[in-house]
């Protein structure tokens, strides 16, 4: 096979497929959703017996714990997935949204529309669910999408990608509104990041380094977050017994995501009562404990962080914890170290609450919550295409009306510019 004519193809027919999806009734779109749910829960068995493949091609390869976490499709992870394709069904169409309109003084009457981008490209890694999740949501966008996932799923992503082409064509869809990279070949995205003359955005979803390496290679825009360094800060104010809930279920319910705490931060004045307690619960979880100087000072049997460590997105049972003075000094420790992705705080002040909101400069900002939830499901936008760190053109996590953009339609009458 040559890569290159492969990829332009499929570059080529996204390019005019997505003419016509942008045209797609919201009745149509919704139809071809449904079908997908259902097709999701109907064929849980065939998606277990693909994914089994990919798991133990990972074991076989010596892939980490939370890297077969990310790939395996359980009962419930296939439920959910198929339950966020019907949320989407239930949000409403975002395209063809009046944002705003105005009439000038010259009669000419304007109007800002909200209309799909156009052709996006998805490249992820490990979690088969990303194929369900974000077709769907470029689908309900009116946008036609490249999926290319990680060779480490292959299986459980072509089995997937079935599951979405039959049901586009019982809609009556175009089926190239959704593609697969079914090559594992590395030099297929080499080709797909220079295909700018078909393709209107990039989002990577993954690894700094998948990310990194997307960017650097990317003659197309790309919607990204490096990493996500997520803190916790127990501030002094705090409700001690929530602070332990907060920082177990933040590390430990699923470390492997963005979304999960990596440093713990605890002010001075509740330091020795509250880490004795939150380590031992963590220790217990099999959580490798990395302390500042005074977390070795009140905890003993953990190990001495490095300063690096604080810059590390370590997606495992790997936690830093660090003693503040203030919650200034929280602020200006999450501004140096962290990644603007999801920081939270524990209190019951209400001024550092405010404080806190204000001055993290993170795309989500808790006060009293797991950092877990930073999640398109959660936050109720359906299944994310991702989290985005960017200020432009999303932040945060990504939902449909950020997989549209916007064009001025404006109506006259024979005006002529003087």
């Amino acid at each position: 096979m040559n890569i290159e004519n492969y990829i332009n193809q499929i570059a080529k027919s996204a390019k005019a497929a997505s003419r016509i999806i942008a045209s797609a009734d919201t009745t149509t779109k919704n139809a071809a959703l449904n079908h997908i749910a259902d097709n999701i829960i109907s064929s849980a068995a065939t998606l277990k017996t693909e994914n089994e493949k990919d798991i133990s091609a990972a074991q076989k390869a010596g892939l980490s714990e939370a890297i077969i976490d990310r790939l395996r499709l359980t009962d419930s992870r296939i439920k959910d997935m198929a339950e966020g394709v019907r949320q989407i069904v239930a949000l409403p169409d975002p395209v063809g949204q009046l944002l705003s309109g105005n009439v000038r003084p010259n009669g000419l009457q304007i109007q800002k529309v909200r209309v799909p981008i156009g052709v996006i490209v998805i490249i992820y890694e490990s979690r088969p669910n990303v194929t369900a999740d974000a077709a769907a949501l470029c689908l309900k966008a009116g946008n036609a999408v490249i999926l290319r996932g990680g060779k480490e799923s292959i299986y459980s992503n072509i089995a997937i990608y079935k599951i979405l082409t039959s049901a586009l064509k019982k809609a009556g869809l175009d089926e190239r509104c959704i593609q697969l990279i079914e090559v594992i070949e590395r030099e297929a995205i080499d080709y797909l990041l220079k295909a700018d003359q078909y393709v209107d955005v990039v989002i990577p979803r993954g690894g700094e380094a998948l990310i990194r390496t997307v960017v650097e290679k990317s003659t197309i825009p790309v919607v990204k977050h490096y990493k996500g360094v997520c803190h916790t800060f127990v501030d002094e104010f705090a409700n001690l017994k929530m602070a332990e809930e907060i920082c177990f279920n933040a590390k430990v319910q699923r470390p492997a995501t963005c979304n999960a705490m990596e440093t713990m931060l605890v002010h001075e004045k509740v330091a020795s009562v509250f880490l004795p307690i939150i380590i031992k619960r963590l220790q217990d979880s099999k959580v490798e404990i990395r302390g500042c100087s005074k977390t070795y000072t009140i905890v003993k049997n953990i190990k001495q962080a490095t300063d690096d460590d604080f810059y590390n997105e370590y997606l495992d049972l790997i936690l830093n914890v660090k003693v503040v003075n203030s919650i200034g000094d929280a602020i200006a420790h999450i501004t140096k170290y962290g990644s603007n992705h999801s920081d939270a705080i524990v209190t019951e002040n209400v001024n550092n609450a405010l404080k806190f909101t204000k001055e993290v400069d993170s795309a989500a900002v808790y006060v009293n919550a797991s950092t877990r939830f930073t999640d398109g499901y959660e936050f109720g936008m359906g299944a994310e295409i991702g989290i985005s760190t960017d200020k432009l053109h999303a932040r945060g996590p990504m939902g449909l009306e950020e997989l549209t953009s916007y064009k001025f339609v404006v109506f006259g009458n024979g005006q002529l510019r003087k």
